[in-house]
């Protein structure tokens, strides 16, 4: 399988706090990784890294066989479908849901004056779709409920056929049925042998959908473990990342974490 993702010593430094050290790291072609750690592990500095949206401060970042730095990163970005929370606030409040996804074929998240083909709106209507959520096609993006908006953000990361998929916290804010209605999508996707290789980002065990292959745990700003997902999520690895003992359990492809209280 090829690489579309290859971080080699990547750090970024910011003033005198560290966000990522030396960070090696590569995603083959078909994978599925979760990324886990705590609050202010590096996650999101790494997922803008992979998204081509910072630079490292040291190391090399190669992302669909160019390089940060040596290519231009707006020509770049298309082929990498992006959904974060960062986004989100560049929507316009009033940009109805499928003017949300379709604006993607130009990279932009507030329709103007582009002239989109007719096949644009119909695969952004297919993919919303695809997300359960194209009867609210005309809706105004801002009158979405959070489960809603996290589908029509994945429906639109995917608009342009991505080669990479990042998904930053989908799950953050979302009830218990949002998250499982979440997840079981995610699961679909990741059993799809036609989707993009794709990371997730999370700090919840329990959203780690059944399907995904590898598993990156992170640690302030460094890598506690990486590699194959059933490897890689022990109870000794997470509690390391987390800083806490923790009896981990796996079911059905699930996987939850609680304290444990040694005697």
């Amino acid at each position: 399988m090829s690489e579309v993702l290859g971080l080699a010593g990547v750090s970024v430094v910011r003033g005198t706090k560290t966000l990522l050290d030396a960070v090696d790291w590569q995603v083959r072609e078909g994978e599925r990784w979760v990324v886990l750690g705590p609050n202010g592990a590096g996650k999101s500095t790494l997922l803008q890294i992979a998204g081509a949206r910072m630079h490292p401060t040291r190391g090399v970042a190669g992302i669909l066989d160019e390089v940060l730095g040596a290519v231009d990163v707006f020509e770049l970005r298309p082929r990498i479908g992006l959904a974060s929370s960062s986004l989100t606030t560049q929507i316009p409040e009033h940009e109805k849901v499928l003017n949300v996804v379709v604006t993607a074929a130009y990279g932009v998240t507030g329709r103007w004056r582009e002239d989109y083909a007719r096949d644009d709106e119909r695969r952004a209507f297919g993919l919303l779709e695809e997300w359960g959520v194209s009867t609210l096609l005309n809706r105004p993006f801002a009158s979405l409920s959070e489960g809603e908006r996290k589908r029509v953000q994945i429906a639109r990361a995917l608009m342009t056929d991505p080669e990479l998929l990042l998904l930053d916290e989908p799950g953050a804010g979302l009830d218990l049925a949002g998250r499982e209605d979440l997840v079981r999508r995610l699961a679909e996707l990741a059993q799809d042998p036609f989707a993009p290789s794709i990371v997730l980002v999370t700090h919840h065990l329990e959203e780690v959908p059944p399907g995904f292959t590898h598993a990156l745990l992170l640690r302030d700003g460094n890598v506690v473990a990486a590699g194959p997902i059933a490897e890689t999520l022990t109870e000794a690895n997470l509690s390391e990342t987390f800083a806490l003992p923790l009896t981990v359990t796996r079911a059905n492809g699930r996987y939850t974490a609680v304290a444990r209280h040694d005697g």
